[in-house]
């Protein structure tokens, strides 16, 4: 029977599967080392690699040089920890709304939706206004319209300057761009390849800091990673790509 194969388990029992080695808190944007599959905290995890090259917890050597191109979101383990944990969720938009205000800053538009989505979802349940599928398919249905039309503008943005260091191409005419922090470095390929008319954007390499860029790394990865605590706009360099022996 159904009774029969429900098992209760406490929290503390998986708190290990589920906290980062590195504050001992509950995960927070989890990040995953690609090399071992070890999980952090993201700004644990950046914060740790400034000075190392190794994994926290199994010491294994993640990449020699470039450490921070070898570990990716875990979308679905950040997932899990917000389903287990009561709260967590509600809690870290809310200090992440009340980091932007003190810093006079704008709340980006993730964070506003979430912060909606989840308090509507939290009043109508301590309401009981649960109202049959009929509406719920309808809100759905216009959620997903307004989604599909929005084009990443309720995105964060990032502010791009992206300049021409090879004399094998001419520059952009309008060089400065704004758009989501969820476009990749391929994106940017794309975009300046169409722009400049070339026949591949594989043709391309872009680089921040003199330092070739993974074509999967989103621009707000690039920002955490290679431009923090430096002004707005991210400076960017494209060149006809090097084939390296």
């Amino acid at each position: 029977t159904p009774k029969m194969l429900t098992r209760k388990i406490k929290l503390w029992d998986i708190n290990a599967h589920i906290t980062c080695r590195l504050c001992n808190g509950y995960l927070i944007d989890a990040t995953t080392v690609t090399e071992c599959l070890h999980t952090f905290c993201r700004s644990c995890l950046v914060k740790y690699l400034e000075e190392n090259n190794t994994c926290p917890t199994c010491r294994i050597v993640i990449h020699q040089s470039h450490p921070l191109q070898y570990i990716g979101h875990d979308r679905t383990m950040q997932d899990i920890v917000y389903k287990l944990v009561p709260g967590l969720q509600e809690a870290e938009i809310k200090k992440q709304r009340e980091f932007y205000h003190k810093l006079g800053m704008e709340v980006p538009g993730d964070i506003k939706g979430e912060t909606c989505s989840t308090k509507q979802h939290l009043e109508s349940h301590r309401n009981g206004e649960t109202k049959p599928d009929e509406n719920s398919n309808k809100a759905t249905s216009e959620e997903k319209q307004e989604e599909d039309n929005d084009y990443h503008r309720s995105d964060e943005q990032v502010s791009i300057c992206l300049e021409c260091n090879s004399s094998k191409l001419r520059g952009l005419k309008r060089k400065w761009i704004r758009c989501s922090a969820q476009a990749t470095v391929l994106h940017l390929k794309k975009f300046i390849a169409k722009k400049l008319n070339l026949s591949s954007f594989n043709e391309l390499d872009i680089l921040c800091n003199e330092e070739i860029l993974g074509k999967d790394h989103t621009l707000k990865f690039v920002v955490v990673t290679r431009w923090r605590f430096k002004k707005a706009p991210l400076l960017l360099h494209y060149r006809p790509k090097m084939d390296l022996l």
